[in-house]
């Protein structure tokens, strides 16, 4: 057993503070997947916060409740997975307090364990697009809709500690149409994992 399967799963009270705030400490966690009997693990290194029933971009905004949404308004620390595009699930933690629908989405990992069961789940992309999006992360791991609504730590996904990064940097929420500009997307600055290169503020284009 690796060293990031015996470390510590993250409590539920890591997960009851406001999403910005769980989304910026996930930075440098580990994300560990025994789905179909394979264990796959990355480290997080890009995440974005959603604030729930006041965010226009959530998907519990103004608190509408549907079948499909029902998990982001649960408990902190339960799984939302959502599809988008009809096309790829996305993996969300839910945060703050239950009926918030505060949630945090995985954007982006760096592949730690089990790159060879990824290799076979995401076929012929070089490794530093095996995790580098939250619909390409799902499916390197193994994630579909049956994760969501359970709890993380009774799972068979887990979030465990890891080594923090140098830096954490926050920038402006990508890949949405609303409140697009609220800086909710945190990064591990310099990381070559994200699923958007990442610049200095005042760096040139």
């Amino acid at each position: 057993m690796s060293r990031t399967q015996r470390a510590a799963t993250l409590p539920v009270r890591f997960f009851a503070r406001p999403a910005e705030v769980v989304a910026a400490e996930l930075i440098g966690t580990v994300m560990v997947s025994r789905i179909g009997g394979a264990v796959t693990a990355g480290r997080i290194v890009e995440t974005e916060a959603y604030l729930g029933v006041i965010d226009p971009a959530s998907h519990g905004f103004a608190g509408r409740r549907t079948v499909h949404n029902a998990s982001i308004f649960g408990a902190p620390g339960l799984w939302y997975v959502y599809r988008s595009y009809g096309m790829h699930w996305c993996a969300n933690l839910v945060a703050a307090a239950e009926g918030e629908a505060a949630a945090v989405l995985v954007r982006a990992l760096e592949p730690v364990d089990g790159l060879e069961v990824m290799r076979e789940r995401r076929g012929a992309v070089p490794d530093r697009q095996l995790c580098s999006g939250p619909g390409k992360l799902c499916r390197a791991l193994g994630i579909t809709r049956d994760l969501d609504g359970l709890t993380m730590q009774g799972s068979n996904v887990v979030v465990v500690r890891g080594a923090r990064p140098a830096r954490v940097a926050a920038t402006r929420r990508i890949g949405i149409t609303r409140a697009e500009e609220w800086p909710l997307r945190f990064v591990e600055a310099g990381s070559r994992w994200l699923s958007r290169p990442w610049r200095e503020p005042d760096a040139a284009p």
